[in-house]
């Protein structure tokens, strides 16, 4: 179960990171479940409920950067830990995400900075 969930972790920052390139957030909006919530500790923002809002949300504020993982590993409770660098500075830590994922969709993201 642990390596399942380190993949779909994977393919969230792939999909995040593709998203920044193209501007188009549909397809990460996508990996979210309807009920989900989307969390930042650190910054002035959210948190959001639901997809529709976490759409509205990227819409609104969409990130400049992509991610670079420094790590990932998965807690007894099943939540996914990963450390990151924005890749503008990959050297830097500069946050850490904490994923629940239900199924093939994200439950809750909280990113702290």
């Amino acid at each position: 179960m642990g390596d399942a969930l380190i993949a779909f972790a994977a393919r969230h920052v792939e999909t995040f990171n593709a998203a920044v390139r193209s501007g188009d957030f549909a397809p990460l909006v996508e990996l979210f479940a309807d009920d989900a919530s989307l969390e930042f500790v650190g910054v002035p923002a959210g948190p959001f409920e639901g997809r529709a809002a976490i759409a509205a949300a990227y819409a609104a504020q969409p990130p400049t950067d992509t991610l670079v993982v420094l790590s990932a590993r998965v807690e007894d409770d099943g939540t996914v830990v990963e450390p990151f660098s924005w890749s503008a500075d990959p050297d830097a830590r500069s946050g850490e995400m904490l994923l629940v994922v239900a199924g093939e969709q994200i439950r809750r993201l909280v990113i702290s900075f």
